[in-house]
């Protein structure tokens, strides 16, 4: 269950990231409305707030979330860009995800 519920916590935290980085580059690349870096600013500091929610060491935490980070922008890549990933990106997905469950849930000495 704590695995679902850190993939799940991993996975609100990347998509408030891309939502933080997606509306500006709406504004710099397609000539959409400034007002667009308001949202964009709100989106990247719920984002660095998830990030604290995680029980583990921050530097654990940012290695992990990388992989779950590529698992949410593939799916952007396919419900947003309607762009359909190859099968190397799958499985770099699949790699991914691979080497957050090992960082984030791999055995730990108890002593410092």
């Amino acid at each position: 269950m704590e695995f679902f519920k850190t993939l799940g916590l991993f996975a609100a935290t990347a998509l408030a990231e891309i939502i933080g980085c997606y509306l500006p580059y709406l504004w710099l690349k397609q000539d959409k409305s400034v007002w667009l870096l308001v949202p964009a600013a709100a989106s990247l500091a719920i984002f660095a707030w998830l990030l604290t929610l995680h029980p583990a060491a921050a530097g654990r935490v940012y290695a992990a979330y990388g992989g779950v980070y590529i698992s949410v922008a593939m799916i952007w890549l396919i419900v947003v860009d309607k762009v359909k990933p190859t099968s190397t990106d799958w499985i770099g997905v699949a790699v991914s995800l691979l080497g957050m469950a090992i960082i984030m849930f791999g055995p730990r000495s108890t002593s410092a």
